[in-house]
Parts: C-alpha cells; sequence; structure tokens
C-alpha cells in the first residue's frame, strides 16, 4: 500500500453507506475511519467523536477559516460538513489507508483532489421507492427533511458516473462482498511495516 491512500464511499442519504462501511472496517485492520466535522445538532443515538465531530456552526466556521479541512461544504440548508485535515493526518502517521463516509459532491471534491491515491466508491439505491422506504424507517427525520434528501438524491445519482466503481445498494450481502472485493483490490497492504 503506498502512503497516504484514501478510499472515499459516497452516497444519497439512505442509500446504506454507513452499514456498509461499518461491515467492510470489520474485514480490513488496515483501514481506519476518518471522523468528519458537522455543524448540524447530533441525531438519534449519535456521539461526538465516534459519529462526528458535533461542532457548533461559529466554532465550524472558524475552522474553515483558519484552513483545517480538507474538504467541506454545507450539505443541507444550515447543516455544515467537513473532513479535518489533523484526523487524517494522525491516521496516515499510524499507517493506516484513511475512509471516508461523505455525501456526493464531497467525495468528488476529495477524489479531484487526491487523483489517484484516491478510490472513489459510488454507493446507489436500486430505486427512489427504497430509498424512501429506507429514510421513513430511520425514524431521525421530518417528512419534509425525507422530501428534501429524496430531491437532492436525484442530482446525486446523476453524478454516479464519476466515481471509479457504482456499487448498487440492492441486497445488503451481495453490496458487502461488492464492497470487500474493491477494497482488496484496491489496496494490498504491506503488513510488515
Amino acid at each position: 500500500m503506498s502512503a497516504h491512500q484514501l478510499l472515499i464511499l459516497s452516497a444519497p442519504s439512505g442509500a446504506g453507506k454507513t452499514t456498509l462501511v461499518k461491515a467492510m472496517m470489520a474485514n480490513f485492520p488496515w483501514l481506519a475511519f476518518s471522523v468528519s466535522a458537522t455543524s448540524r445538532q447530533p441525531r438519534g443515538k449519535e456521539k461526538d467523536g465516534v459519529d462526528y465531530h458535533f461542532l457548533s456552526p461559529e466554532a465550524f466556521n472558524q475552522r474553515v477559516e483558519s484552513g483545517d479541512f480538507l474538504e467541506w461544504e454545507e450539505v443541507y440548508h444550515g447543516d455544515k460538513y467537513g473532513s479535518l485535515k489533523s484526523e487524517v493526518e494522525a491516521l496516515w502517521a499510524q499507517g493506516k489507508m484513511v475512509v471516508f463516509d461523505l455525501d456526493v459532491i464531497g467525495g468528488l471534491n476529495l477524489k479531484k483532489q487526491f487523483g489517484d491515491q484516491a478510490f472513489a466508491l459510488f454507493i446507489q439505491p436500486p430505486n427512489q421507492t427504497t430509498l424512501a422506504d429506507r429514510l421513513r424507517k430511520r425514524n431521525t427525520d421530518t417528512p419534509e427533511k425525507i422530501q428534501e434528501r429524496l430531491a437532492k438524491a436525484d442530482k446525486e445519482i446523476a453524478l454516479a458516473g464519476a466515481f471509479d466503481h457504482i456499487i448498487v445498494n440492492d441486497n445488503l450481502q451481495v453490496a458487502i462482498d461488492e464492497l470487500n472485493h474493491v477494497v482488496a483490490s484496491f489496496a494490498h497492504p504491506d503488513l510488515s511495516k
């Protein structure tokens, strides 16, 4: 594995990306997850430093001004997300390949920035109906927020072709197997280092 490789997983909200990331992380000890920062409030059982680094909008903006992010954006009105340089550098210092669970634009921005050092995967829902069902079952968003996420998903799916590989998450185990195969073929780490 060459130094400073990145693995980027992006998808519309509700496509099952986080579930796939967790399954993949269990199979590859040389991967390390980059915990993103966000200006939004925690949802459900989310924990600071585990699911996200939860920052106040003011603190997030201050970190942007200081140049602390590799990438960041306002994903939904008022909700900003970003990848902290310090988080990534600490994982690289441990000899890990860094995994990012990012929205579609964030994933493409990171791929553009790192080129061949990064492998970008797009997790695609089988269809809009399944995506809507998954968002409702999560029970974390208002009906208005779900509609906002579905409208955004149409635009995001149109960008899937810009990624290195697309995995359709119709059958979870099939998607996990495909993801594991793709990750294994992207990097063969020298565990002796």
